[in-house]
């Protein structure tokens, strides 16, 4: 293939969300993209996998339906969207309590009576909080003083013990962290996010949000299987020898190719977390709903096919248990024990079908922690990703239409 017909105005490299929201901005405006994608299918770490009948996503991962990006870009629709409870299920020495939102599901009043899960005191000060950043508008919590996440729950009111009971076995598995140090801003959007939006999985599995996004992109803008090897002068080179010119190229790769290809650019620590995937008979729950432990043995198990049946063929359920850190020997073990635990049910017999590791699942977010960072690198030359913005899809997707925003201005003085 001639190089003329190779060029292009911008070059992403990387068909992950950010890379795929870049790529929709920049041809809205006219310009020409190619998408180049080093895996064999688009997402990143949004993938989904069918092994034996069932839909594995690499990582347990949740769709949030409030995120403005994700209503801007999608049609949720088309999705086939099904909800989680509104609520979370917290496994405690004296057995399981629930933690809900009143206001979405009436009947689960009484599981916030004073001292199942907390005392009034601090019930009220978690609804305080909570309607304090449903209310007011994402600017304001902007400007927040930024802290830590378990400085901000103190500052709030909430006590050490309900802290330890709900907030940090919650918060460590949507942060993947164990100690409450994420940015308190990140934490604030975070919470008006679920509170105002639902959790959801789509029927095809996580993976269809990258596929819907790609879908939307003139055929033959993404190339699969064509890693970016290295920047050029001109554009970049593919690892198979081609150089690709391009007046821009915009770097939407996960951290370690980022490091490669822009060495000046810093690149945040990313968690690592381990996701485990149980067979079981039936369903040890029979509720759509998250299950935490307070003594943190795991970050959070949910049964997936009790949330989209479509996970797992009839006469099978699917558990999915998340972990921090890497696969280990005879961690399995100790996990499959914790959850006979949780769920109240023997687990000799539930059959392990996949083991997912993420090593890049979710960069570390402490104070200070910038809500945004430029895309621009050196002339020519942009980076987008979750790790420019916050952690999340709603960051992924910002830091993509942010990278757009400023090839735009620079090609177009």
């Amino acid at each position: 293939m001639s190089a003329a017909r190779e060029t292009t105005d911008v070059l992403v490299g990387g068909a992950g969300v950010a890379g795929l929201a870049c790529a929709r901005d920049l041809l809205g405006a006219g310009v020409g993209v190619r998408v180049l994608e080093a895996s064999d299918g688009v997402g990143g770490r949004m993938r989904s996998d069918r092994v034996d009948g069932f839909v594995v996503d690499r990582g347990f991962q949740v769709f949030n339906t409030s995120y403005p990006q994700v209503r801007r870009r999608l049609v949720l629709k088309d999705l086939r969207l099904r909800p989680f409870t509104p609520g979370v299920l917290v496994h405690t020495p004296d057995g399981r309590l629930r933690f809900s939102d009143p206001t979405r599901r009436p009947r689960t009043l009484p599981d916030l009576l004073p001292g199942r899960l907390a005392g009034p005191r601090d019930l009220a000060a978690a609804g305080l909080l909570s309607a304090r950043d449903m209310l007011a508008p994402p600017r304001l919590l902007k400007r927040l003083r930024d802290t830590t996440t378990r400085a901000a729950l103190a500052d709030a009111g909430v006590s050490d013990a309900f802290v330890e009971t709900f907030f940090r076995p919650f918060l460590s598995g949507v942060f993947l962290e164990d100690r409450l140090e994420t940015s308190s801003r990140v934490f604030h959007l975070v919470w008006r996010s679920m509170l105002r939006g639902t959790l959801c999985l789509p029927a095809e599995g996580i993976g269809a949000v990258p596929r819907a996004l790609a879908a939307a992109l003139p055929e033959g803008t993404v190339r699969l299987g064509t890693p970016v090897e290295r920047l050029t002068a001109d554009g970049a080179a593919t690892a198979d020898g081609r150089e690709v010119p391009a007046r821009a190229v915009v770097v939407a790769t996960g951290p370690g190719p980022v490091a490669e290809l822009l060495p000046g650019v810093r690149v945040p620590h990313y968690r690592v977390v381990t996701t485990y995937y149980h067979v079981v008979p039936r369903s040890p729950l029979g509720e759509p709903t998250l299950l935490v432990d307070t003594r943190r043995r795991f970050l959070d198990t949910c049964v997936l096919s009790d949330v989209v049946p479509s996970y797992a063929p009839p006469g099978h359920a699917l558990v999915a248990t998340s972990v921090l850190g890497r696969d280990e020997e005879r961690r399995e073990h100790g996990v499959r024990e914790a959850l006979a635990e949780a769920y109240g049910t023997g687990t000799d017999g539930w059959d392990l079908l996949a083991v997912r590791t993420v090593e890049d699942a979710l960069p570390a977010m402490p104070p200070p922690q910038p809500l945004t960072r430029t895309a621009r690198v050196s002339p020519g030359r942009y980076v987008c990703g979750d790790h420019r913005a916050t952690g999340s899809v709603q960051g992924a997707l910002a830091s993509g239409a942010r990278a757009a925003r400023e090839v735009l201005r620079d090609l177009r003085p």
